[in-house]
């Protein structure tokens, strides 16, 4: 296998076991909580080292799991106390415990190979390059770790999909139920904590951040199935990679900000673009609801005069200028599409009601 492809299957199994957890973080409206997460754990790592002096020791990622799990509970505490909001709690807590880790690296780690800029981008270029042997293969460490990850995600993730699911849309229905909410709240941050670190050495914090919120958020703009949203997700992160190292490959730039650039990309496509939360879309429909209700004010007009002694002043088309207090030229068009819906008949200039037209305003004038 080519380093080329080695470098692309670690980037799309990172980025599909981040955009997992990140659908739920996403949802709960907790995604600043992975830009948080993936920088403290950096302390984490540093104080593993410092105990142990050993870049492969384990207790590095234990550590690092630990730390993202107490970056959680300290943002919590804080905000329990109503003093400052969460965004403001994870604006005071997460730069106090990357701060520390930034002076611990800078202070006792100067002959060792743990420095910012690989904590922020990472360099995926050189993942294929640490290597370990399993089962007579020769495998990029990354890849192992990225696969691993990713299994234990989507085990998970079955395991406890319901609890996950509820939890996230009532977690009053779901106490009331007899689950644990804090629970299932403590062990999803858990597994953010897992995934960021796992990510963290190869692909740097920023795209761990770009991968756990990106996709996800794009999938949401798509879909209101939880479902489909975690499909969605995983394939956006996968495109996103693929297409993030060949930008990269192509322009000559970091592969990390490639590849964050995609997703960036793909999330203004889908903003503007989106079937129903698009802003095309939006636009649309909101211009469709401004001719349907002035075309229901226009029945509603016609029913209040109809068979009265006015109706023969008050519904004509030039009335519509005075009256309803619109330009000659939107009144026209009104008129035509009201025409054209079969909710108005014109008989030289005066305007009457069909069925139709009758019904719709009945309708409108009990709302």
């Amino acid at each position: 296998m080519s380093l080329e492809i080695e470098v692309q299957l670690i980037a799309v199994l990172v980025a599909a076991a981040c955009a997992l957890p990140g659908v739920f973080l996403v949802l709960r409206r907790m995604a600043m909580l992975s830009d948080a997460i993936s920088h403290t754990v950096l302390l984490g790592i540093v104080l593993g080292y410092l105990i142990t002096r050993d870049l492969a020791s384990p207790l590095l990622f234990i550590g690092a799991a630990a730390t993202g799990v107490l970056t959680v509970s300290l943002v919590e505490l804080l905000n329990r106390t109503g003093l400052v909001k969460e965004d403001a709690a994870i604006g005071l807590i997460f730069p106090v415990l990357f701060s520390i880790a930034v002076i611990l690296i800078s202070r006792y780690t100067g002959n060792v190979h743990l420095d910012i800029d690989r904590v922020l981008l990472g360099e995926l270029a050189f993942a294929p390059f640490d290597r370990l042997t399993i089962a007579g293969l020769d495998l990029p460490r990354a890849l192992v770790v990225g696969a691993v990850v990713l299994l234990l995600n989507l085990l998970l993730l079955g395991l406890f999909y319901k609890e996950l699911k509820l939890a996230t849309f009532d977690a009053g229905l779901a106490a009331a139920l007899g689950f644990a909410p804090t629970l299932i709240h403590y062990g999803l941050m858990s597994v953010v904590s897992i995934t960021a670190v796992s990510a963290f050495d190869a692909v740097g914090s920023i795209l761990v951040i770009a991968l756990m919120v990106g996709p996800p958020a794009i999938a949401y703009l798509l879909t209101d199935r939880l479902a489909m949203m975690l499909l969605l997700s995983v394939a956006i992160g996968a495109l996103s990679a693929i297409g993030g190292y060949w930008l990269a490959y192509w322009l000559n730039v970091s592969i990390a900000g490639a590849m964050a650039s995609v997703v960036g990309a793909l999330f203004l496509i889908a903003y503007l673009l989106a079937p129903e939360r698009g802003l095309l879309a939006i636009g649309v429909r909101r211009e469709r609801q401004r001719w349907e209700f002035a075309q229901q004010m226009l029945t509603l007009h016609l029913l209040n005069h109809e068979g009265s002694d006015t109706a023969l002043t008050e519904s004509t088309s030039d009335h519509l200028t005075t009256d309803m207090r619109w330009s000659p030229a939107f009144a026209a068009a009104v008129l035509r599409r009201a025409e054209q819906a079969g909710l108005v008949q014109q008989h030289d200039k005066l305007l009457l009601l069909t069925d139709r037209g009758r019904r719709v305003a009945q309708e409108a004038s009990l709302r």
